[in-house]
C-alpha cells in the first residue's frame, strides 16, 4: 500500500510535536523518547508500514543538520581537539568496521566483503543523537567538543567505506586497497575544498543580498549546495557541508547582518528540531519494516549476531579511545609534556557515548536488494544488526548517560567550568559596555547634545551595573533573576495596557502590532541577558 506523502509528513510532525511534550512532561530525552514511541507506533495494528527512504535522510535530511552543526561548532575548539577528532573519526571508525568484520567472517561465517559492508554501517556513532543527549547535561566542554566534532566528521569515513565495501561485493569481492586509499584521500581534499567555496560563495552572496529573508533562504540552500554536489560525483558530502559550516561560522560575524542573524536563529532552530525530532521517529517505525523483511529467519543466528556485533562495537571504542589517549603519554615522555592526559574520567564518557542513529539505518536500507544475479547476501541480517545496535546503544547507553557522568563527578567539573566560563563572559560585556561609554565620552566632547548623552549614558550604565551585578552574585543568580522578574512584570503592565487601548479603539492594529512586536524584542533581549548573566545550573 503506498501512501500519499503529504499526510504521512504531516502526521510525523504532528506525533513529534505532541511526543517532544509528553518526552518534557516524563523527564526523558526526546530523542529516546521518540525512538520508543516509533517503535510502539509501529505495532499497532492498522497502522500502514512507513519505511524510511535512504535517499530522503541522506540527501534531504542530512545535510541541514551538519552545516548547522558546523555552523554551532567552534572553529577554535575544533582546531584544538583535532587530534583526539581525527582518531575517532578516522581512526576508530576503521578499526570498528575491521573489528566487526573479523567478528562477522568467523562468528557469522560471513564473506569478508559482506562484513565490511555491516562495519562501515554500524561504525560511526550519530551526530544528532549523542549530542542531543550529552548536552542535557553539564559535562566539560572539551567532551561535548570532542563529541560533536567526531559525529560531524566520521560519517564521511564510514559512508566512503560503506561504498566500496557495497562495490566489492557486487564484484565478486574485487577490492584494491591502494586504490581505496587513493579515493578516499581524493574525496576528502576535494570535499573540504568544495565546501570552503560553497561557504565563501554563499557568504558573498549573502552579503549583497541586503534583505534577511532572501539571506535566509540562501543560508537554507548552502548545505544542499555543498552536499549534493560532491554525493552525485561519487564522494558522501559530508564533509563538504561541514566545512561549509564551520567556514561560514568562522567569517559569518564580518559577512551576515544582525537583522540576519537574530531571524535566522529562530528559523534554523525550528527546522533543525524538526528534522531531529522526524528522524528519531522514523527511526522507531523502522522495527516493523525490518522484521516484516526478515520472514523465515533462524532467529537464534540473527540474535547472535546483533549481540556479538553489539559487544564488540562497545568493547572496541573502549580500547580505541584509552590507547589512543594514553599509550603516546607512556611511551613519549616528551609527547607527555607537551600533550598532557587528560582525567580518565573524561576520557571514558567519551569512549561511553558511542551512540548509533539514523545514517547506520539508512546505510543498511540503502543495500541493494541484488548482488549481480543473485541477491544481496545477508541482507536481512545486516538490517536487523543494525536496528539492533541503534536500539542498544540508544536507549542503554543513552538512558545510563546520566548515571554515568554523576558517578564520575563530569556533573560537579562541568558546572564549575560554565561558571568560570560565564563570568568571563559577563566580564567581556562589561568591558564593551565600558568601551561603549568611552566612546559617549569623546562624542560628547565633539559637541553631541546633552540630553541625548545622558539618556545613553543611564540606559549603558544601568546595562553595565546589571552584569556587574550579575558578577558580584554569580554563583546563586539571585540579584539577575530578580532584576528579571521586576522588567518582566514591568513589561506585562504594558502590554495591559496597549491591550485596553485596543480594547476601546484608541489604538489601531498596525500600531498595536509594532508595539506588540517591540515589547517582544525586549522580553527577548531580557529573558536573553538573564541567561547569559546567570550560571549555567545542571
Amino acid at each position: 500500500m503506498i501512501l500519499p506523502a503529504l499526510p504521512i509528513g504531516f502526521g510525523l510532525v504532528a506525533v513529534t510535536a505532541l511526543a517532544a511534550v509528553a518526552a518534557r512532561r516524563t523527564n526523558l530525552p526526546p530523542s529516546i523518547f521518540l525512538v520508543l514511541v516509533g517503535l510502539g507506533v509501529g505495532f499497532i495494528p492498522g497502522v500502514p508500514r512507513i519505511a524510511l527512504r535512504p535517499d530522503l535522510v541522506l540527501t534531504l535530511l542530512l545535510p541541514p543538520l551538519l552545516y548547522s552543526a558546523g555552523v554551532g561548532m567552534s572553529w577554535k575548539g575544533f582546531r584544538a581537539h583535532l587530534r583526539p577528532i581525527l582518531l575517532l573519526a578516522v581512526g576508530c571508525v576503521l578499526f570498528t568496521a575491521a573489528s566487526v568484520a573479523v567478528v562477522a567472517r568467523y562468528l557469522l561465517d560471513l564473506t569478508w566483503a559482506v562484513g565490511f559492508v555491516l562495519g562501515a554501517i554500524v561504525a560511526p556513532p550519530d551526530a544528532v543523537a549523542p549530542m542531543a543527549i550529552a548536552k542535557r547535561f553539564p559535562v566539560p566542554n572539551r567532551v561535548l567538543t570532542i563529541l560533536e566534532g567526531e559525529g560531524l566528521v566520521n560519517d564521511a569515513t564510514a559512508l566512503i567505506l560503506f561504498s566500496f565495501a557495497v562495490t566489492a561485493v557486487v564484484q565478486g569481492g574485487a577490492f584494491s586497497p591502494g586504490l581505496a586509499v587513493g579515493s578516499f584521500a581524493a574525496i576528502v581534499i576535494g570535499e573540504i575544498f568544495w565546501g570552503i567555496a560553497v561557504g565563501y560563495g554563499a557568504l558573498l552572496l549573502r552579503r549583497h543580498a541586503h534583505e534577511p529573508r532572501v539571506e535566509i533562504v540562501l543560508a537554507m540552500l548552502t548545505p544542499y549546495a555543498a552536499f549534493w554536489v560532491p554525493e552525485s560525483l561519487g564522494g558522501s558530502g559530508v564533509l563538504a557541508a561541514v566545512t561549509a559550516g564551520l567556514f561560514v561560522s568562522y567569517n559569518g560575524p564580518r559577512f551576515i547582518s544582525p537583522a540576519t542573524r537574530l531571524q535566522g536563529f529562530f528559523v534554523w532552530d525550528l527546522v533543525v528540531y524538526l528534522i531531529e525530532g522526524v528522524i528519531f521517529l522514523l527511526t522507531g517505525l523502522q522495527a516493523r519494516v525490518i522484521l516484516d523483511s526478515l520472514g523465515g529467519a533462524d532467529w537464534t543466528r540473527l540474535g547472535l549476531a546483533a549481540l556479538s556485533v553489539t559487544a564488540v562495537l562497545i568493547l572496541v571504542r573502549f580500547i580505541w579511545v584509552f590507547t589512543g589517549t594514553y599509550l603516546p603519554c607512556w611511551l613519549w615522555p616528551s609527547w607527555r609534556r607537551h600533550n598532557p592526559a587528560p582525567p580518565w574520567q573524561e576520557t571514558f564518557t567519551i569512549a561511553f557515548t558511542g551512540i548509533r542513529g539514523v545514517v547506520s539505518l539508512a546505510a543498511a536500507l540503502s543495500i541493494p536488494l541484488m548482488a549481480g544475479p543473485a541477491p544481496f547476501p545477508e541482507r536481512g541480517l545486516l538490517l536487523l544488526v543494525t536496528f539492533a545496535v541503534i536500539l542498544v546503544t540508544l536507549v542503554g547507553q543513552g538512558f545510563s548517560f546520566a548515571w554515568v557522568v554523576q558517578k564520575l563527578g563530569l556533573t560537579a567539573l562541568g558546572k564549575r567550568e560554565a561558571d568560570i566560563a560565564k563570568g568571563r563572559e559577563v566580564q567581556a560585556r562589561v568591558a564593551g559596555i565600558d568601551a561603549a561609554l568611552a566612546r559617549l565620552d569623546r562624542l560628547a566632547s565633539a559637541g553631541l547634545a546633552p540630553e541625548t548623552v545622558d539618556i545613553l549614558r543611564r540606559r549603558h550604565s544601568d546595562r553595565r551595573a546589571y552584569f556587574v551585578a550579575a558578577c558580584r552574585d554569580l554563583e546563586s543568580g539571585e540579584a539577575v533573576a530578580r532584576s528579571t522578574a521586576l522588567q518582566l512584570e514591568f513589561l506585562d503592565a504594558e502590554r495591559s495596557a496597549i491591550a485596553d487601548l485596543y480594547g476601546k479603539g484608541a489604538l489601531d492594529d498596525d500600531a498595536r502590532r509594532r508595539i506588540e512586536r517591540e515589547l517582544d524584542l525586549d522580553e527577548s533581549r531580557i529573558r536573553h541577558a538573564a541567561e547569559s548573566g546567570a550560571s549555567r545550573v545542571g
